[in-house]
């Protein structure tokens, strides 16, 4: 059975889970402490010496360390439902807002948390490798999450799902960035009302509670 190597928490293994209940795949879960740092502890820096969560062992064995290898593992060992798209304007159309999602949305909110939080004073960027904290990048992401909001309020208008017509993984991207921004004390407001109304759409999926 695979496992997962997850912490509650936090944004990125959470991407995982929700994939993994969308396909339905039965798997093993592992909680690495984040807050204990138990992601540094020579025993996870076994299975990833990236000292990064989500972390996969699949099936087969080899352990897969980031969101889109994992993603396009599950994909490809249970296809339905596609959740990177069936054509090839689908998945180009999928990868290509899953990438900016990512960039201007979940960066936007790492450098705004991992930039101003005492907590995370010299762990700026997560790895095995100690990183001190800008303050001006943490000013620079809540700018670009602010705007990231608008982007995103602005293309959700008129569509139910971020790529093509279907559910896709550009929404469990986004669905996730959208919730880990209230930690910078950031949330859509009445300022984007196609964001809102698809954030509570989304929330009638039974994975989004993961």
């Amino acid at each position: 059975m695979m496992i997962l190597y997850d912490c509650a928490t936090a944004p990125s293994p959470r991407r995982a889970r929700i994939l993994l209940a969308e396909k339905g795949i039965a798997h093993e879960t592992v909680n690495i402490d984040l807050a204990r740092s138990e992601q540094l502890s020579d025993s996870f820096r076994q299975v990833n010496p990236l000292c990064t969560v989500p972390a996969l062992r699949t099936e087969e064995g080899p352990v897969l360390t980031n969101n889109a290898a994992i993603a396009a593992y599950l994909e490809a060992h249970r296809p339905e439902p596609p959740l990177l798209g069936t054509t090839p304007l689908e998945k180009a159309e999928i990868a290509s807002w899953n990438w900016r999602i990512e960039f201007e949305g979940m960066t936007a909110v790492a450098e705004a948390l991992r930039n101003s939080t005492p907590a995370m004073a010299n762990r700026a960027l997560p790895g095995p490798v100690n990183y001190a904290q800008i303050p001006e990048l943490a000013q620079r992401g809540l700018a670009r999450l602010q705007q990231f909001f608008t982007t995103l309020n602005e293309h959700l208008a008129g569509r139910d799902y971020i790529a093509t017509e279907r559910f896709s993984i550009a929404d469990i991207t986004a669905a996730v960035v959208v919730d880990f921004a209230r930690v910078v004390r950031v949330k859509p407001s009445e300022q984007h009302p196609h964001l809102v109304r698809w954030r509570a759409a989304m929330a009638q999926r039974p994975s989004m509670a993961l």
